[in-house]
């Protein structure tokens, strides 16, 4: 039994990255037709002439509140370069509502900065940066905002979980969350709320390949 157990250690030593690999979870709001862009004020991201940027206004309630604050856990977090030049901006000047995100570690996925003055800020510079920062120790990785992040790493296959707020509206032109270039995936609804105003909370985990069928039959 003894020496059973003495394997069972070196191995789990031996392969540490697997046991270890913590999840990366993107976190959006996004419209019905997908929209993600400056969900949170007119100026906030008015690329491309983007006319509608705060448009989550008119839908917080109680419900909408814990949600977000149940998202402001303690994370690391993987950003695109124009969602970080977003926030390192914003979040420095305005401490009170989000302590987490200026002591939180902060990964830049970028080819032109190497430096910033908001702390815990590392850049990385490809896809390979990210496969290691996954497969290391620490605390999970929350992606916000970072259309083309995000993008990246549903082609790859690395997103483990979503964790969606689906707004009761069309916006039309706009960055938005899937591309047509996303992994094949499957997901499990793991949690869901709707709002007084309409807005789906739902959050998803990874759940392997996508099955098909002819509709009706039973899947196995």
């Amino acid at each position: 039994m003894f020496i059973n157990m003495l394997s069972l250690l070196l191995n789990l030593h031996k392969h540490k990255t697997n046991v270890f690999m913590r999840k990366i979870i993107v976190l959006s709001m996004i419209s019905l037709d997908g929209v993600m862009q400056a969900p949170g004020g007119p100026k906030e991201d008015r690329s491309d002439g983007f006319k509608y940027g705060g448009w989550t206004a008119p839908y917080g309630d109680e419900a909408y509140r814990k949600a977000v604050e149940n998202e402001l856990e303690p994370a690391d977090y993987l950003f695109g370069r124009k969602t970080f030049e977003i926030w390192e901006d914003y979040w420095p000047k305005n401490t009170e509502f989000w302590p987490g995100i200026n002591e939180g570690n902060k990964y830049v996925l970028s080819k032109t900065r190497k430096k910033s003055d908001w702390k815990n800020s590392t850049f990385i510079k490809s896809l390979a940066d990210i496969q290691k920062l996954k497969d290391s120790e620490g605390l999970d990785i929350q992606v916000w905002g970072s259309s083309e992040l995000v993008h990246l790493l549903l082609k790859n296959d690395l997103a483990d979980e979503l964790k969606l707020k689906i707004h009761p509206l069309l916006l039309g032109k706009g960055k938005k969350l899937f591309d047509d270039n996303a992994h094949p995936s499957g997901f499990t609804l793991t949690e869901s709320t709707v709002t007084s105003t309409g807005v789906i909370l739902a959050s998803y985990k990874r759940a392997g390949d996508v099955k098909t069928g002819n509709a009706g039959e039973t899947i196995k």
